[in-house]
């Protein structure tokens, strides 16, 4: 079974790949294609059902692929670039086809850009296996990127931050104060749910629905633009403090940083949150303990 628009560009360029040089250069080694496994999480349904084995990373064994693929999940979970599925099963399950295909340099320039980062937050440096130097030319036959084929001057690059982000139990008024205080701003925000078809959401600010309840370094008229990059560019904060709602009214402190904000804590706007309201309330009249002294 074949699908999707990277493969369609793919076997496109396949079949207008003819001269004797490039099929010189085919590599050849002995492999057989096999279905792709549910338990291969990692690829399957990516868009075809028969992977090479062995595969371009030298796993020779089902068993081996699956074990290996497996521990690249929860970088994909971290969403930090569309197109980092589509380069892993490149190698991990290459598709059945006449020669090999390999994932192109750009792709995997433009995954490690965007993922690399976010793995040495965790301590684990990119993996020479993935050496992008290795990996063809863009002139030559390979797998490009999705994004770049699909307007992706104008598409945002979703970055995932180094800091988990979950919704905050608003335990007591005094303790949520205290947190307004320990960061840099504090504002009640709506946040609109855009995309709900792809494994990416895109997330925008109601600006209708911004009350600013500290400011901080920032100036009050700027506050929108920079929680709208946040929301760009961390898509699984957003992600997490949405938990598949389609829109919501929340409470989120951080701090600056350099060009950008990141959001430290984050409460539900729920009329059973009495502790936020009541704290919300108390902010207006409430001294921090820096500003007391």
């Amino acid at each position: 079974r074949l699908g999707g628009p990277w493969l369609l560009g793919l076997l496109a360029r396949l079949l207008l790949w003819g001269s004797a040089g490039a099929w010189a250069s085919y590599l050849r080694r002995s492999s057989s294609c096999m279905p792709i496994p549910h338990r291969m999480a990692l690829c399957y349904d990516i868009g075809y059902s028969e992977m090479r084995i062995p595969n371009l990373l030298e796993h020779e064994t089902m068993t081996e692929v699956i074990q290996q693929s497996s521990s690249w999940l929860p970088l994909l979970a971290r969403e930090c670039h569309p197109d980092a599925r589509i380069f892993l099963c490149s190698l991990f399950a290459p598709i059945c086809l006449d020669r090999l295909i390999y994932p192109c340099r750009s792709l995997c320039e433009a995954v490690k850009r965007s993922c690399a980062p976010v793995m040495a937050c965790y301590g684990y440096p990119w993996p020479e296996i993935l050496n992008c130097n290795k990996f063809p030319a863009d002139h030559e036959l390979c797998i490009a990127a999705v994004s770049m084929d699909e307007n992706s001057s104008s598409r945002r690059m979703p970055r995932a931050s180094c800091k988990d982000c979950e919704l905050e139990e608003a335990s007591t008024a005094r303790e949520i104060l205290e947190s307004l205080c320990a960061n840099d701003f504090a504002v009640k925000i709506r946040i609109l749910r855009k995309n709900t078809t792809t494994s990416i959401s895109d997330f925008d600010l109601d600006p209708s629905k911004v009350e600013v309840l500290k400011h901080g370094p920032l100036l009050r008229t700027e506050i929108p633009a920079r929680l709208q990059q946040w929301l760009d560019i961390d898509a699984t904060c957003a992600h997490n403090i949405m938990r598949g709602t389609h829109a919501g009214v929340f409470v989120v402190s951080g701090e600056v940083q350099s060009d950008k904000v990141v959001v430290n804590k984050a409460y539900a706007w729920q009329k059973r949150n009495r502790n936020l309201h009541q704290a919300v309330r108390r902010w207006k009249h409430h001294r921090c303990p820096e500003q007391a002294g």
